[in-house]
Parts: C-alpha cells; sequence; structure tokens
C-alpha cells in the first residue's frame, strides 16, 4: 500500500494519508463494513425530482 495524496479543484496538495492511516481504516471496514457507506451521494435533497400532485377530483 502507498500514502494516498488529496489535492482541490485547483490542483494544490491538500493532505497526504500515509500508510498507517489507511491500515487501521482497512481494519475498521473489516472489523464493521456498515460504518462505511457506499453510496454517499443517495441522499442529497436538491437532486430529487419534484414530486407532481395530481387532482383526483371526480
Amino acid at each position: 500500500m502507498h500514502e494516498v495524496k488529496v489535492y482541490d479543484r485547483s490542483g494544490k496538495l491538500k493532505k497526504v494519508i500515509s500508510v498507517k492511516a489507511l491500515n487501521i481504516r482497512s481494519t475498521k471496514q473489516l472489523e464493521t463494513p456498515s460504518i462505511f457507506r457506499n453510496n454517499k451521494r443517495a441522499g442529497r435533497p436538491w437532486a430529487k425530482s419534484p414530486k407532481i400532485q395530481t387532482n383526483n377530483e371526480a
């Protein structure tokens, strides 16, 4: 495993994640995989389509 370098949108180095931190994270994930969600973008309220209101009067 190698260290991970994280950059922001402008290309500047934001942080470096060490191998030790990655190993700790992987052991935590093996013990309790539910703390790391696979799909983090599912709960965006601004991305939901608007609900269509219908009038059911006869």
